[in-house]
């Protein structure tokens, strides 16, 4: 325990913000060479992946946004594509990202470090694994009852940033040199998500100010995904339909296999990610600062019969021992706060109390 009282404080905040059952690793259930899926795998409740684009799913395709475009000294390239990054998040709550900046080598190295992880023998793994009433660790999360049907894939999940809330059991144990690669990109990716947050906030022509005091020295967490192939795919979801929790989530497609759905006009549309791109999207939290304009939107994650896939999500947060709710900046007559303000620690320990299901978590913030 830190002897700053402070650090302390949010340390013990950390500890108890919740926690997630155990449950079996699917990936050695995978390595079994089973012909049928246990029942608490089996998703009826789950619409059916497509198992291609139909007519109208093609003409659906995830904005593209072009970084070095938004940082350009021709002010007109920026205005233009300012107003597209304006226009995807109001009208996708997704984007790829290209050209944002992190060193390809970087991204190269955390990718090669994921998948050596999870090829580590299930010894080696199971140092990692969730303890009872934790969420960091291997294994699922927002599992909270015996009887819940479980997901087709296995996690690992860390704080990664600040640094103090990193847990001495999970992070600095990774094995080197991962562990110094991971660090680096957390370092890049929060820099890179303070400008995101900083040009949606020029978008929005909402005070500047209002989202670097709520994101700057933010909570930051790391979520890597192993989905492994299934014998019955359509019997399956990787991961729930869903929408982040968080303020934004820059994902990293870390091999050729896709499987990221996002729900557009009540389609499912299939994202296949660009190389050297972020697929970038909208959390809970960002929608309850933009006042309902930006919103979050529900996505999945679908497996294969083929292959394994694996992606790294990385969270970030308002930092957490502040609040947050609409920006001040945001708020007009016409337009009263839809949320309730609330503090991040709470927000949190709500959070990881739940299932995952839809919206329903952002719901309970709304003003009735």
């Amino acid at each position: 325990m830190s002897s700053d009282p402070l650090v302390a404080t949010m340390e013990v905040n950390l500890m108890k913000l919740g926690g997630s059952l155990p449950v079996p690793c699917v990936q050695e259930l995978a390595k079994e060479a089973i012909t049928e899926v246990p029942p608490r795998y089996v998703r009826t409740d789950q619409d059916h992946p497509f198992t291609h684009d139909d007519h109208g799913s093609l003409l659906l395709q995830v904005p593209v946004i072009d970084m070095s475009k938004l940082s350009s000294s021709d002010s007109d390239l920026v205005e233009s594509e300012l107003e597209k990054l304006d226009a995807a998040c109001r009208d996708w709550g997704f984007f790829q990202l290209m050209n944002h900046g992190v060193s390809c080598s970087l991204v190269e190295e955390v990718k090669l470090g994921i998948q050596e992880f999870f090829k580590l023998p299930m010894e080696e793994k199971r140092k990692f694994w969730q303890e009872e009433g934790d969420v960091e660790g291997l294994g699922q999360m927002f599992v909270a009852s015996e009887e819940q049907k479980l997901e087709w894939g296995d996690l690992f999940f860390i704080a990664s940033l600040p640094r103090h809330l990193r847990k001495p059991d999970l992070f600095p144990m990774l094995p080197s040199p991962f562990r110094e690669v991971l660090d680096e990109y957390s370092s890049e990716l929060r820099d890179l998500a303070m400008k995101i947050l900083v040009l949606m906030a020029k978008a929005l022509q909402m005070d500047t100010k209002d989202m670097i005091d709520l994101f700057d020295e933010g909570r930051q967490a790391l979520r890597m995904n192993y989905y492994p192939p299934c014998p019955r795919p359509e019997l399956v979801t990787g991961l729930t339909p869903h929408s982040d929790s968080v303020g934004l989530t820059i994902l990293l497609q870390v091999n050729e296999m896709e499987g990221l759905q996002v729900r557009k006009e009540g389609k499912w549309v299939s994202v296949k990610p660009l190389p050297n791109a972020f697929v970038v999207n909208i959390g809970d939290i960002l929608e309850i600062v933009t006042n309902g304009t930006y919103r979050s939107i529900e996505h999945r994650a679908m497996v294969n019969s083929m292959k394994e896939r694996l992606s790294i999500a990385t969270f970030y947060s308002p930092k957490l021992e502040g609040e947050f709710g609409p920006a001040p900046s945001l708020i007009t007559l016409d337009k009263p706060a839809l949320f309730r303000r609330i503090g991040m620690a709470d927000y949190l320990r709500g959070l990881f109390s739940r299932e995952l299901r839809g919206k329903s978590y952002l719901d309970i913030m709304r003003i009735a």
